[in-house]
């Protein structure tokens, strides 16, 4: 048994990311890149890394779109996509994959990123050996998470969910390490007012029942990525963590502390100031890449400034002014219009935001 004490991941990569549209009407979340590399993959490496030798992936309405993304890549585990269906809660993934959990596992929500892996609380889940370790975090406010009542032992009491008075400060990080008790748990319990089977309650029920359920707690950042500005923030904790390199080619131009320049990428007239990344084939003609910003393979950038912003795919900017803390989607056109009267001219989709 690998140093963590579990051999099987469970990673959630379902859910329709309604706190991100327009950007998952076309994309499901977990595949919003930081940094240049989906959130979803974030997760894989932390579960391979900390001894998950079998991942299974539970995928809803966009599953061939994750299963294309994930497979795209080498990965030094075996990788199942497990179908979620009507999503009815995080209890329910657990019943959905219930015939591959055939040993003790980690859960890891795939829209979460932390720090420094999961590595210390594998460990600490082997070495206790509980029914269950629970990753916390302290947050500045618990009302809006789930949060844990510890005793002084470190053991958890109880769960309350998004509580008016909280027992403590500290909220469930959105990943857990279970024996496969926690599947009896899961058929025990009810819906819940949301119509939801939730792992809150299933923790619950194992200590209602007398089994053991410690806390590890996650001492560095964390972040749930399921707003544009946790993106954003996320985008610029991994950003900060960057060793620089220049695979590309520079006419004129000046890079300036730490940024990486992917192969195939052509820098021209233009300042490029860390930390940023830039990803493969793109061309940046007299611009400012600012700090913070990461665009995707395939970009054209021409005239404009972009600062503390995420470009994906393919993108082409040209004339744009400056673009900062900004989110701009695969395939975008963003461009002056030279036309007169002079105006913006606008095609939104539903739950967009725009300042101009």
């Amino acid at each position: 048994m690998p140093r963590g004490g579990f051999v099987k991941a469970l990673i959630l990569s379902g859910g329709s990311g309604t706190r991100l549209r327009p950007l998952t009407y076309s994309q499901q979340k977990q595949l919003i890149p930081i940094a240049n590399k989906p959130v979803l993959f974030y997760a894989i490496e932390d579960v391979i890394e900390a001894g998950a030798k079998d991942i299974g992936i539970i995928v809803g309405p966009n599953k061939e779109q994750v299963a294309e993304t994930v497979m795209s890549e080498d990965w030094n585990a075996n990788i199942e996509f497990l179908y979620q269906g009507d999503p009815r809660g995080l209890a329910q993934t657990i019943l959905v994959a219930e015939d591959f959990l055939d040993d003790d596992f980690v859960m890891y929500l795939g829209d979460n990123i932390l720090k420094g892996g999961i590595v210390e609380h594998a460990e600490r889940f082997h070495s206790l050996n509980p029914d269950s370790l629970v990753m916390l975090t302290q947050v500045a406010d618990p009302q809006r998470f789930g949060v844990a009542d510890i005793d002084d032992s470190g053991k958890i009491k109880r769960l309350v969910e998004k509580p008016n008075v909280p027992p403590s400060n500290y909220a469930l990080v959105g990943i857990y390490f279970f024996k496969q008790v926690i599947i009896d748990a899961c058929h025990q319990i009810k819906p819940s007012w949301r119509n939801e089977l939730e792992i809150t309650d299933a923790i619950q029920w194992l200590i209602e029942n007398g089994y053991r359920v410690e806390a590890s707690i996650v001492s560095s950042w964390w972040k749930d990525t399921g707003k544009p500005e946790d993106i954003l923030e996320a985008n610029r904790l991994i950003l900060d963590d960057i060793m620089p390199k220049n695979m590309g080619t520079t006419d004129n131009s000046r890079i300036i502390g730490r940024a990486v320049i992917d192969l195939g990428t052509s820098i021209s007239n233009s300042i490029v100031k860390g930390p940023c990344c830039i990803g493969k084939d793109c061309k940046v003609i007299d611009s400012y890449i600012g700090p913070y910003t990461s665009i995707g393979k395939g970009c054209q950038i021409k005239e404009t400034e972009i600062e503390d912003s995420i470009i994906m795919d393919g993108s082409n900017i040209m004339n744009a002014g400056r673009i900062v803390e900004s989110l701009v989607g695969r395939n975008v056109r963003i461009r002056e219009s030279d036309g007169k009267p002079k105006g913006h001219r606008l095609i939104i989709g539903d739950n967009s935001e725009i300042m101009l």
